[in-house]
């Protein structure tokens, strides 16, 4: 069996209380790993190696032999790649096809962000002075220190490298702290930040909870100096409870219940592939996803008919093999989460158009997290399942009979993270997307991003923006230098 160890100043080691817990297969819910669990004293030394490298060789490198370690650091993820995807399927049952893409978007962050940072620019203003000589304001961008990287579950490489290939692209130090349902990839990665001659300290690993764990050792640590989430809302606001003390800036990328707006319009083909990805890839375990699909009156039952066909076409199984589109969801926990929404659901009246229950699986995987790719209709907008995040393959569709309605109903929830529109209507699809609340919103197509562009949300789906030189706003801190000629 496997034992994964943190990974702090460069060495793999156990958790100085000698604490592990047990890492289950989503696919079948037996154990596959021991984990060691960090303690407040390994917090503290990943925090301390941090920084000492910030003064020693990482806080001293030059740009250029910095862009050119991250780089390394990409080209060793994809010699590895097949050891990354089959981590990342072993912690989370994704299908191949889906972890190939996020282990090679993990490997692309890192050169992303370091062609990013050797191109960002920044700005320059002369001034006048009484005395007539005048003088010259400019501005340099320095390293924020050390910062607390707190990662999901659902897409663990790509995610965890969305933050640390900025944060060390502009030469901070990275304290990771992985889920504890997903440790494996992010141990990995150390093992090619020490193969690729990374310095000591710079990237460290720390496993454990959340409350009265590793993660609240973490984001209570005063030597941290800026801390980055991606995970349910309730959890970035207590993070954000914890920044406060020391006014530290916190980046948080957190919770959606997303639209889909299919206008009567639309190319349906495409809009019926589209929202099916957006509600089942990754079993529905995407913060991107779709849960709301709202559609237009006069196309309403031929959509929804056609989204049952594609749902119940869906093949669950064994993620290597061939055909398969939608593995289990990440733990037991999470199923009976999701379980609980789909008895919900059928308690507040909602017609089950296809799914709602558990699959009959083979024996080999009967113990697994599964659950079947759900439709409803007919529940109106308070209801819990069309409210609150589920996070599963489910969505509810609703009819809807014009553009201020449907607008007015899909900004009604306390999120705000992305949406989906479906019109060939080009002033239509503009004047929709600019009244949408939301961080991202896709026209005719879903997940379809330039890494350089804005992410984020609005309402309680987040606070602040990731990618491109958005990314380098939070990673680090503009001084301007004033010079009396």
């Amino acid at each position: 069996m496997t034992h994964i160890q943190n990974f702090i100043n460069g060495a793999f080691c156990d958790g100085a209380e000698g604490k592990s817990f047990e890492k289950r297969s989503p696919l079948t819910n037996a154990v596959i790993a021991t984990v060691a669990e960090a303690a407040k004293a390994d917090v503290d030394a990943a925090v301390t190696s941090g920084r000492r490298a910030l003064k020693g060789g990482w806080g001293k490198m030059e740009l250029a032999a910095r862009v050119a370690l991250l780089n390394k650091v990409a080209d060793e993820m994809d010699r590895r790649a097949e050891e990354f995807m089959a981590a990342e399927i072993a912690d989370t049952g994704m299908p191949a096809g889906v972890a190939r893409h996020m282990c090679a978007r993990g490997a692309a962050n890192f050169r992303i962000f370091a062609d990013v940072v050797k191109n960002v620019p920044t700005e320059i203003f002369e001034m006048s002075t009484p005395d007539g000589r005048g003088a010259l304001n400019y501005a340099i961008r320095r390293p924020v220190g050390v910062v607390g990287v707190v990662c999901p579950w659902n897409a663990p490489l790509l995610l965890m490298t969305w933050k640390v290939g900025p944060a060390l692209a502009c030469g901070n130090v990275v304290v990771v702290k992985p889920s504890e349902e997903t440790p494996q990839t992010a141990a990995l990665l150390g093992e090619v930040m020490k193969a690729v001659g990374v310095p000591d300290g710079v990237y460290n690993v720390v496993h454990g909870f959340g409350p009265g764990s590793t993660g609240e050792f973490l984001t209570t640590h005063p030597g941290v100096n800026a801390i980055t989430f991606t995970g349910e809302t309730r959890t970035g606001a207590a993070i954000m409870k914890a920044a406060a003390d020391g006014a530290r800036p916190v980046s948080l990328e957190m919770g959606g219940k997303n639209p889909g707006i299919i206008f009567a319009d639309a190319d349906l083909d495409a809009a019926i592939e589209g929202t099916l990805r957006s509600c089942f890839m990754n079993t529905g375990q995407v913060c991107l996803g779709t849960e709301r699909v709202f559609v237009e009156r006069p196309l309403f039952e031929t959509f929804v008919a056609a989204l049952k066909t594609a749902a119940e076409a869906m093949k669950l199984g064994e993620p290597y093999a061939p055909g398969v589109t939608m593995g289990p969801l990440i733990s037991q926990e999470h199923r009976r989460k999701v379980l609980s929404y789909y008895a919900k659901a059928v308690e507040e009246g909602a017609k089950v158009v296809t799914g709602g229950g558990v699959p009959d699986m083979p024996e080999a995987y009967k113990g697994g997290a599964w659950v079947q790719p759900t439709v409803w209709t007919g529940l109106p907008d308070e209801a819990a399942v069309c409210r609150e995040e589920i996070f599963g393959p489910c969505c509810h569709v609703s009819p809807f009979d014009s553009e201020d309605e449907v607008i007015e109903r899909a900004n009604a929830v306390q999120y705000g993270l992305s949406a989906a529109v479906w019109t060939r209507d080009l002033a239509r699809a503009h004047r929709v997307a600019a009244e949408i609340e939301a961080g991202v919103v896709w026209v005719n197509s879903w997940f379809l991003r330039d890494l350089r562009t804005p992410f984020g949300g609005a309402k309680q789906s987040g606070i602040g923006r990731e990618g491109g030189v958005h990314s380098l706003e939070f990673y680090t801190e503009l001084k301007n230098v004033c010079i009396k000629l």
